[in-house]
């Protein structure tokens, strides 16, 4: 309690924890030097080296933006890795592109198999992303890893310390946040090199200095990213 007459010290401020979904058309991808040859690849579609294309890099390199800015540009049938469409839905809808990020993570060989049957077959076009290129180990079935390895790739890599500053500088200013310049310089040297990583960071920046009620100086960047390194 406090005193009659006295005024209340202002409180630390609840932060509302407001989501925010990452947009990922073409203007929002920000071109460098380690994701160039992949994004030059995707806007040269349909003019691909085969019509079957690997995009291979680390997790937070930017693959998945890439992936739905090529979607959006060949009407592609988005489909998930744990949910792929079988031959009849595939013959039903006769999609004419067809984009799988992480592809790597498919655990039904068979059905990925026919799906690549069906690109071939039918002329279609099909863009997957993986971590890595494929490999014996990973891969149970022969034939599969043949199909795979059949597909041209394309490779992006993890952001560079230029390219997260320039993130980094977009997601402040799409919160509308006054970032001082060594706080971000302090956060584009320290941060894991991923995209991910820096939407997380900011995320909790602008939460950590709403509930503090202040601006964004290199001391707070330097508290919140103990957090994440």
């Amino acid at each position: 309690m406090t005193k009659a007459g006295a005024p209340e010290k202002p409180g630390r401020q609840l932060p509302l924890d407001l989501p925010t979904t990452p947009r990922f058309g073409r203007e929002e991808f920000l071109p460098a030097a380690s994701n160039r040859a992949a994004l030059e690849m995707i806007e040269r579609w349909p003019d691909w080296p085969d019509r079957v294309l690997a995009l291979i890099g680390p997790a937070g390199a930017g693959k998945s933006h890439l992936c739905a800015i090529w979607a959006a540009r060949a009407g592609a049938l988005v489909v998930a890795p744990g949910a792929l469409p079988t031959l009849e839905g595939l013959v039903a809808q006769a999609p004419r592109a067809i984009v799988i990020d992480d592809v790597d993570r498919v655990a039904d060989e068979t059905t990925l198999f026919h799906l690549l049957n069906f690109v071939n077959e039918n002329g279609a076009f099909l863009l997957m992303s993986a971590a890595r290129p494929p490999r014996a180990e990973d891969t149970r079935l022969p034939d599969l890893l043949s199909r795979l390895r059949r597909a041209p790739i394309v490779e992006i890599g993890a952001p560079d310390e230029m390219l997260m500053r320039a993130v980094l500088v977009k997601l402040f200013a799409d919160r509308q946040l006054l970032v001082e310049p060594p706080a971000l310089a302090f956060a584009a040297l320290r941060l894991e090199r991923s995209l991910a990583a820096a939407r997380a960071f900011v995320a909790a920046l602008d939460r950590e200095a709403l509930a503090q009620g202040r601006p964004v100086t290199r001391a707070l960047a330097a508290k919140v990213i103990e957090k994440f390194t």
